[in-house]
C-alpha cells in the first residue's frame, strides 16, 4: 500500500492539469511528466475491490472499481499519457498541455467508474476536452471539424443520459456492470457506446476530426476515446451477438476508403476504425479467449497506432505536408522516423515478433472455435487489407515512392524518444507476450507462435504485398489525388445542406407568395369599402335639403296616421 492509495486515479491527473495551467517552461514539462508516474504508483496501491463509495440524491455512487479489466486499461492509459507527454514536450501551448492532462484523466475516470452516473460525467468531460485538442490547431478546418465532433459527442452523451435515467428508473440500480440488449434503456446505452466506438455510419466524427488535430493532439485522441468505448462495451455487453457482425463490418469497410485516401493521417483514422472492429468482434463473441484478445489488441493498438500517428505527426511538423501526393523520399532526411514507422507498420500488420501478431490472432482463433467461419473470412480479408494500407501505403508514400525533393531536419529529440520507446514496446510485446497475457481479465494458455499460425500469417502478408506491387506496376493502384474522400459524412457535408437549402428556398418562395396574396386581398377589400363608404360611395353621397325634408315629412305623416288609427 502507498501513501496515496485512497486517491481516485483521475485526481492525480486533475492535480497535474492545475499545475500545467500555472507553470511554464521546463518546470511545467517536468511536472506533467511526473503525472503518469505518480498515477501508476497510485494505481499500484490498489487491490481489487470497490473504493470511494457515496450517496447522491439517494443514488449509490462508486468512483473507483478495481478489477483486472479496469486495471489493464488503467495501466494502458498511464502508458499512453506518458508516451504522449514525452512526444509533446516541445509544445508551448498552455491550453493544449492542460487539456491533454484533463483528457487522459477523464478517460481514467471513465474506466474506473463503478456506476453509470460517474461514467456519464466522465463521458462528457472526455468529449469536451478532446474537442479542444482539435481546436488547438487553430485553423478554419480544425474549428469546423471540432465543432462537428463536439456536436456528435454531446449527442452521444445525451443518448447515454436518457438510457441511464430509464435504466435507473426501471431497475433502481446505478451499478455499471453487464447490461445486455433487453429494453429501450439498454439499446440507448448501447447506441451511445456505439457512437464513441465509431460503429459503421456513426464513425465519421473520427475520420473528420482526428486528421485536423495538432501533430501531438492526434496521438492522444487515438489512445483514449475509442478505447473508453471498447472498455464500456466489454463491461456492459460481452457476448452480444450483434457486436460480432458490427465488428466484422468495422474491420472491412474502412479498407476501401483508406486505399483511395490521400491524407495519410486520415488513412490512419480509417485504420483505427478497422482495428477497433477486431476488438468489438471479440467482445461480441464473448468467450474468455475472445475477450482476452479484444482487450489485448486494445492495449497493443494504443501503442502501435500511437506510434504511426507519431511518425506522421513528425512528418507534418517538419514538412508542413501530410498528403501522400506531396511526400516521398523522406527516408533521406528522416531515417529514424522512417525506421520507427516501419516498426509500427509491421506491428499493425501482425508480423510475427511484433505486437499485433500476439493479440489479433486471439480474436480470429476464437471466431473459428465458435463456428463463425464467415466472420473469420472477413477478419482475414481485413488483416490483409490493413497491411495493404497501413503497413505498406503509409511508409511507402511518406518515405519512399517518388522523391518529392523535400529536405528537412529529423524529428525533435523528444519525438524520437517517444517513438523509440513505443517501438521497443511493440517488439518486446510481440516477442515476449507473457507479461501482457498475465494482465488479461481471464487466465489463458494461448500460444501464438505455432507453426501453422506463423506460416499462414506470413503467406497472407506475402500475397498482400504482391498484390500491392502488382497494382502499382500495372497502374491499377488508385493514385494519390488532391481531394477529399467522402463516405457516410456525405449526408451532413452535402445531402443535408442541400435539403436545408431547398427547404429554405421553398420557405422564402412560400412566404413571398403568401404576403403577395394577403396584400392583394387587402387592397381589394379596401377598394370595396371605399366604393361603398367613400366620398363618392353609395353611403357617402349627400342629397338636396328639400328632398330630405320632404322624406322626413312623409315618414312623420305615416307615423301619425298609424298611431291615431289604432293600428
Amino acid at each position: 500500500m502507498t501513501i496515496i492509495e485512497n486517491v481516485p486515479p483521475f485526481v492525480v491527473f486533475l492535480i497535474g492539469a492545475c499545475l500545467a495551467l500555472i507553470t511554464r517552461g521546463w518546470w511545467r514539462n517536468f511536472l506533467i511528466l511526473l503525472v503518469p508516474i505518480f498515477g501508476v504508483i497510485n494505481l499500484a496501491g490498489y487491490d481489487n475491490g470497490l473504493y470511494h463509495q457515496s450517496t447522491l440524491f439517494g443514488l449509490e455512487i462508486l468512483l473507483t472499481r478495481v478489477d483486472k479489466l479496469s486495471v489493464l486499461f488503467g495501466y494502458l492509459f498511464h502508458l499512453a499519457a506518458f508516451l504522449g507527454i514525452i512526444y509533446s514536450l516541445h509544445v508551448k501551448d498552455t491550453l493544449q498541455q492542460t487539456v491533454t492532462i484533463l483528457y487522459a484523466g477523464s478517460a481514467l475516470g471513465a474506466v474506473f467508474a463503478g456506476d453509470l452516473i460517474t461514467l456519464l460525467i466522465f463521458w462528457e468531460i472526455l468529449a469536451v476536452t478532446s474537442a479542444f485538442l482539435i481546436w488547438a490547431r487553430r485553423t478554419e478546418r480544425s474549428y469546423k471539424a471540432a465543432t462537428r465532433y463536439l456536436i456528435i459527442q454531446v449527442i452521444s452523451g445525451l443518448i447515454l443520459l436518457t438510457g441511464v435515467i430509464i435504466y435507473i428508473h426501471q431497475t433502481g440500480e446505478t451499478t455499471f456492470g453487464f447490461i445486455g440488449l433487453k429494453g429501450l434503456d439498454s439499446w440507448l446505452i448501447f447506441l451511445a457506446f456505439g457512437i464513441k466506438s465509431a460503429f459503421p455510419l456513426l464513425h465519421n466524427w473520427l475520420t473528420d476530426a482526428y486528421p485536423e488535430s495538432t501533430e501531438t493532439g492526434t496521438v492522444f485522441l487515438s489512445a483514449f476515446t475509442t478505447k473508453v468505448a471498447v472498455y464500456s462495451l466489454a463491461r456492459g455487453y460481452p457476448g452480444t451477438d450483434l457486436l460480432i457482425y458490427i465488428g466484422a463490418a468495422m474491420t472491412a469497410f474502412p479498407i476501401f476508403f483508406a486505399v483511395i485516401e490521400n491524407d495519410l493521417r486520415r488513412v490512419l483514422a480509417y485504420s483505427l476504425i478497422n482495428q477497433v472492429g477486431f476488438m468489438v468482434c471479440g467482445i461480441g463473441i464473448g468467450t474468455a479467449l475472445a475477450i482476452n484478445g479484444a482487450v489485448a489488441h486494445a492495449f497493443n493498438d494504443v501503442i502501435f497506432k500511437g506510434l504511426l500517428f507519431m511518425t506522421m505527426g513528425a512528418v507534418l511538423y517538419r514538412t508542413g505536408k501530410i498528403n501522400g501526393s506531396d511526400l516521398g523520399g523522406l527516408y533521406k532526411s528522416m531515417p529514424l522516423t522512417t525506421t520507427f514507422c516501419l516498426v509500427g507498420a509491421a506491428s499493425i500488420s501482425a508480423f510475427p515478433l511484433f505486437s499485433g501478431f500476439v493479440s489479433k490472432s486471439m480474436v480470429m482463433v476464437s471466431a473459428i472455435e465458435e463456428g463463425h467461419e464467415y466472420v473469420w473470412a472477413i477478419l482475414l480479408f481485413a488483416s490483409a487489407g490493413v497491411f495493404h494500407h497501413a503497413g505498406i501505403k503509409i511508409p511507402f508514400f511518406a518515405f519512399f515512392s517518388h522523391d518529392a525533393g523535400i529536405r528537412c531536419k529529423e524529428a525533435p529529440w523528444n519525438m524520437l524518444l517517444a517513438m523509440g520507446l513505443a517501438s521497443i514496446l511493440c517488439i518486446y510485446i510481440g516477442t515476449f507476450p507473457e507479461l501482457l497475457y498475465s494482465m488479461l481479465p481471464f487466465k489463458t494458455d494461448y500460444i501464438p507462435y505455432d507453426s501453422t499460425h506463423v506460416i499462414a500469417q506470413l503467406q497472407l502478408l506475402f500475397f498482400s504485398a504482391m498484390a500491392f506491387v502488382g497494382l502499382k506496376l500495372t497502374g491499377l493502384y488508385p493514385p494519390e489525388l488532391r481531394s477529399v474522400v467522402l463516405d457516410a459524412e456525405w449526408t451532413y457535408r452535402k445531402f443535408l445542406p442541400r435539403i436545408f437549402s431547398h427547404l429554405s428556398n421553398g420557405l422564402v418562395i412560400a412566404d413571398r407568395t403568401i404576403r403577395e396574396d394577403v396584400m392583394s386581398g387587402l387592397e381589394k377589400t379596401i377598394a370595396k369599402i371605399s366604393f361603398i363608404h367613400g366620398p363618392e360611395g353609395m353611403l357617402g353621397r349627400t342629397n338636396a335639403m328639400g328632398t330630405s325634408v320632404a322624406a322626413v315629412a312623409v315618414m312623420l305623416a305615416i307615423f301619425l296616421v298609424l298611431n291615431f288609427s289604432g293600428i
